[in-house]
Order: C-alpha cells, then sequence, then structure tokens
C-alpha cells in the first residue's frame, strides 16, 4: 500500500466504488489489467470497490463472472452480469451468483443493445428483483426508469448526468429503491439537491475506474456542502448496507 494512501485524510477516504471494470475494452485506456486497476484505486484512497470483468459484458457472461469470482478478495468485492443477449439463461446465471454470494448485477444494456421495454430486459429485471438482487444498471434514467418502476427494484443508475437529475428525483421520490451514483453530478449544488430532496442513502461514490479520473469526483465529494453523516453514507455507507455488510 503507497504512502499516498495512507496520508489521506478521513475525508478524502472512499470506502467503497461501485463502479469498476477491469478487462479488456474496444478503444479502452491502455492499463485496463486488474494489477493496473489496483493500482489505480489505491492512489486514489479508494478501499474497496464493487468491479466486474469486461468479458462477461462483451463477449461471455457466465466465463466473466468466473473471472470476478477468482479477482475477488478483501478490497474487491465481484460485481455479476448476464447477457440480456440471451435472456432466457439468465435464471442459471442469477442462481450462480446467489449461490456465490454475490449481491450486485450489472446490466450492460448499451454494449448489449437493450433498449427500455425489450422483452428481454424486462425478463432478466424481474428474474434480478425475484431474488433480492441489486441492479447496477447504464444508460439514460428517464428511459430505464419507468420501466423499472412498481417492481420493488432496488436500482443503482450508473449514468445519471447532472441536466438529467430533475427527472430522477421526480423517480426517485415514488420509488425508494432508485439510487444513483455521483459520477456525472458535476453542478456545484448537485451532491446537496440529492440529499436535500430524497436523501443522501440515495447516492453512492462510483468512479468508472479506469476509464475515468477519480481525482474531480473526490473532490466534489469532499467539499460537496452536507454533513459529516451524508458523506459517510455517500462514500460508503449505503454501498455496504445493500450489500449486506459493515460500512
Amino acid at each position: 500500500m503507497s504512502a499516498d494512501w495512507l496520508t489521506r485524510t478521513a475525508d478524502e477516504h472512499i470506502a467503497l466504488d461501485v463502479d469498476v471494470l477491469f478487462g479488456p475494452w474496444p478503444s479502452g485506456p491502455a492499463d485496463l489489467g486488474l494489477d493496473d486497476v489496483r493500482r489505480r484505486l489505491r492512489r486514489s484512497a479508494i478501499r474497496r470497490a464493487c468491479a466486474v470483468s469486461t468479458r462477461g459484458a462483451l463477449f461471455d457472461a457466465a466465463a466473466g463472472n468466473a473471472e470476478t469470482l477468482r479477482a475477488a478478495d478483501e478490497t474487491l468485492v465481484p460485481v455479476g452480469t448476464v447477457d440480456l443477449r440471451d435472456a432466457v439463461a439468465a435464471g442459471d446465471l442469477l442462481d450462480g451468483l446467489v449461490e456465490q454470494g454475490v449481491r450486485f448485477v450489472r446490466l450492460f444494456t448499451q454494449e448489449q443493445g437493450a433498449e427500455p421495454g425489450h422483452p428481454g430486459h424486462r425478463h432478466v429485471v424481474a428474474e434480478a428483483v425475484a431474488r433480492g438482487l441489486v441492479l447496477l444498471h447504464d444508460g439514460d434514467p428517464r428511459a430505464f426508469g419507468p420501466v423499472l418502476a412498481g417492481r420493488g427494484a432496488e436500482v443503482v443508475f450508473l449514468d445519471l448526468h447532472v441536466y438529467l437529475l430533475a427527472d430522477f428525483l421526480l423517480l426517485a421520490r415514488d420509488e425508494p429503491g432508485f439510487r444513483a451514483t455521483t459520477r456525472l453530478l458535476s453542478a456545484p449544488d448537485a451532491i446537496e439537491r440529492v440529499a436535500g430532496t430524497v436523501g443522501a442513502d440515495r447516492l453512492l461514490f462510483g468512479s468508472r475506474t479506469p476509464f475515468m479520473d477519480v481525482s474531480p469526483q473526490t473532490l466534489r465529494l469532499r467539499y460537496a456542502r452536507i454533513t459529516p453523516d451524508e458523506r459517510r453514507l455517500i462514500a460508503g455507507g449505503t454501498a455496504a448496507r445493500l450489500l449486506g455488510r459493515e460500512g
């Protein structure tokens, strides 16, 4: 562990990052390997990360899940996935993940060409909800939110842009299981708006490591005008609760 990590203040530590990937990616950065991703996390004072192998998104969900589970340790929490293009097989894959103690399942709708309302997407969501799994969901919350609503689903939207924030807040007021990551909430008051409208427990820190620079995100959270308890929820407390772990 680097000395840089040890010298960070408590406000700069991220207890749990819910948006981390490793593995090959078309047109991606050169250092997507697991060792390089772990080094990036250490440099950014991220203690634990919910990570998924890109193999599951792009090539083979079962092989990707196996690769993710092999990589799991005290700092890397495994995230499963299924192939939305083969939704019929999703139930068996989800059962296998549940048996391994996996709580988060990431859906790659953009890479797999799934649109809101597609039968395969609806089926996978129903299967995941029936097993009590938390969905890490990409795409526009305005499009996918209404499809996910009314199901009792626990959903973390990974691509909530600040321009979409008002619509997300309207959705979240009626859906207690709807949450989002802080990654694209770049406005000076975006984190405060969420905390003040639906509660800080509706935000989770997600960096999209190794695709994005983590520093602006950690600084934005550090200097947000929220209470220390709210900051701890966003920096990992809520994610830990969803995982059934201590914060």
